[in-house]
Order: C-alpha cells, then sequence, then structure tokens
C-alpha cells in the first residue's frame, strides 16, 4: 500500500469515527483543510518537473476524491442517524383511534336565557332583540329619565365616541340596561296598529321580553362591567299590578322548579315606573332556607312612558320587570361569584354540558 492509498484509509476510519457532525468537520480539516495533508502533497509538487508533476497531481486528485467520497458518505450516514432518532421520538401510531374534537355546550347564562325565554314565551311573551350602542333618547330620555339622573354621568356610563351623532342629537353609549327595547318595540307595535287606534278598534296587546347584554362601571364577585338583563313590558288596556304579581310569581316557581318559594314586593322607586317594587324570593329548603334575595325591580309603567311610546295612559295600563339572567343562573347552579362565568375556565363550564 502507497503512501496516498495509506492516506485515504485513514481518512476514511477517521470519519467512520467521528460521532457528531462537529467532529466530522474536524477531522476533514486534518485532510482537506487549508493545513491539511492533500493540500501539503499539492504545495510539495512545486519541486517536480513537468512529467512528475502529471503524474503526481492525478493520484492525488484521485485520493482527494476517495476522501471527499468518504466525507460525503459519512455525512450522510450522520444526517440519517439524527433522522432517525427524531422520527423514534416523535413516532406516530396510525393505528389508534383518531381523537374527537370533543363536544361542547351551551354557557351557564346562555342556558338561563333560554329557559326565560321559554318560560316567558309560554305565558305570550315575545323576544325582541336589539342595539347595544343606544341613543340618549331610548336609553333614559324615553324611560323618564330627567337630564340629571346619576346614571348619565361619565363615571357610570360608558359613553361612545366618533361616532354618527345619534337621532336626537346625544351622544350615543353603550346601554345600561335592556329597557330601550320595551321602546322600540312598543313604538314599532304602535305604528303597526296605528290606524286601528286612531279608528277606535284598539290594538293587540304588547307583551314582550328583552335579554342581553349590558354595561356599567361596575366589576366585584357579584358585578360586571358587562352583564346580561332580561326586561319585561305586558302593555293593554287593563293590566294590573295583580297581573305583574301572577305573572312573576309564575315565573319564579317554574325557573326554580319550587312550588313552594315565597314572593315578596318590596316598595322601591325607579323613573320608569309608578308604582314600583324590588322583587325578593325566599326558599323553604335547601342552603338559602329562610333568607330573602333580591332578584328582581318592577312596577305600573310610569304615564310618561306610555306617552313615549305612542299611546294615551288613560286608556293604556301595564307593567314593566327587570332582572339579572347572570344573577338567576348564580342561585340555581350555586355559583357565589359572578366573575366565575366570564373567567373562560373549562373545568368550571363543563360542569353545565
Amino acid at each position: 500500500m502507497n503512501e496516498l492509498d495509506a492516506l485515504v484509509q485513514t481518512a476514511r476510519t477517521q470519519f467512520e469515527l467521528a460521532d457528531t457532525p462537529n467532529d466530522l468537520e474536524n477531522a476533514k480539516a486534518q485532510f482537506l483543510g487549508k493545513s491539511g495533508r492533500i493540500t501539503e502533497l499539492m504545495k510539495g509538487m512545486a519541486a517536480l518537473s513537468v512529467d512528475d508533476k502529471k503524474a503526481q497531481g492525478a493520484l492525488i486528485n484521485q485520493a482527494k476524491q476517495a476522501i471527499e467520497a468518504a466525507l460525503t458518505a459519512r455525512r450522510n450516514a450522520l444526517a440519517q442517524a439524527e433522522l432517525d432518532i427524531q422520527l423514534k421520538a416523535e413516532a406516530l401510531d396510525v393505528t389508534l383511534p383518531g381523537r374527537s374534537a370533543g363536544q361542547g355546550g351551551l354557557h351557564p347564562v346562555s342556558l338561563t336565557i333560554e329557559r326565560i325565554e321559554s318560560i316567558f314565551g309560554s305565558m305570550g311573551f315575545d323576544v325582541a332583540d336589539g342595539p347595544e350602542i343606544e341613543s340618549d333618547w331610548f336609553n333614559f330620555t324615553a324611560l323618564n329619565t330627567p337630564a340629571d339622573h346619576p346614571a348619565r354621568s361619565m363615571h357610570d356610563t360608558f359613553y361612545v365616541e366618533k361616532v354618527v351623532e345619534s337621532e336626537d342629537g346625544q351622544p350615543n353609549l353603550l346601554r345600561t340596561h335592556t329597557s330601550p327595547m320595551q321602546i322600540r318595540h312598543a313604538v314599532q307595535h304602535v305604528k303597526r296598529h296605528r290606524a286601528a287606534l286612531d279608528a277606535g278598534q284598539g290594538m293587540p296587546e304588547i307583551r314582550v321580553i328583552a335579554p342581553g347584554r349590558t354595561y356599567r362601571v361596575d366589576s366585584d364577585a357579584t358585578h360586571s362591567p358587562m352583564f346580561h338583563q332580561c326586561e319585561g313590558l305586558w302593555i293593554g288596556e287593563n293590566v294590573s299590578f295583580k297581573d305583574l304579581r301572577v305573572v312573576f310569581t309564575e315565573f319564579c316557581k317554574t325557573y326554580f322548579e319550587s312550588k313552594d318559594l315565597v314572593l315578596r314586593f318590596r316598595p322601591s322607586f325607579f323613573p320608569f315606573t309608578e308604582p314600583g317594587a324590588e322583587v325578593d324570593i325566599q326558599f323553604a329548603t335547601g342552603p338559602l332556607a329562610g333568607k330573602w334575595l333580591e332578584v328582581a325591580g318592577c312596577g305600573q309603567t310610569h304615564p310618561d312612558v306610555v306617552r313615549n311610546m305612542g299611546l294615551d295612559p288613560e286608556h293604556f295600563i301595564g307593567f314593566a320587570f327587570g332582572m339579572g339572567p347572570d344573577r338567576l343562573a348564580m342561585l340555581r347552579y350555586g355559583v357565589n361569584d359572578l366573575r366565575l362565568f366570564f373567567d373562560g375556565d373549562l373545568r368550571f363550564l363543563k360542569q353545565f354540558e
């Protein structure tokens, strides 16, 4: 074996001993680098004759090509070994059954709103929906709320800037309750039956609930800056506070599935009702037994509000109520912190699927 054959064999051996790409590059430098063995042999040809240069140069090139081939083979082998390790670590058993995405469920507040709609629907109430960005007229003025009412304060209400001016020339705002939908629905109802009213023929009663999102600056365990409300309205020619008591009592007993539930209508003030009342409930059994819990506000619709609907309060009378589906959900499901409904924690929400 001549010197060049021995050099090729040594290079192959060194390359085989390299376990990593970095080790292989270090071994390469010994033979093909600027100071490597092949480079030194090429430099030594300067002292040879022209004929010897041709002969020796051909032999050195053959050795160089053999070393480069060995280097490439080892590089490929190391790359394949690394790929095999990666594939083994990330192995996928295609015979395993697929993983389903899982079936979701309705949010507990959505379940509560559906339940409210179903119960009132069985009593003949329609469901109204409307804009969450509301005008001053529908949110305040039409509901008999004077301009200096605290709810109009910039500190209590989310006003909307840089939008098209509202129809009454006042700034728009995120609605603070869903009561504006009572006015919107009633105004449209009256428009549809204006001809019959003007002819003295009367009109069908207005019976509607308006569930939806509302906004106020408030946040703690029982309040959220975004929360849900459900307002209700019944207007007719002979609708009394007695009807309000019967309707809301039946609703509460049905919602909580408790015939032993006791309701208390406690006098209170609301600008849009006269008289007005808070509704308290008392459970006969369970962890809340014996305690009075406020669940809604209600009252006879104020004559000014009836006028703003386009009706004569001397002939049309009715009642309105407002309640919080979030609070009803807390009571029904035994949740003591409102924020749990909006944290998005699947461990909590899965309980209601």
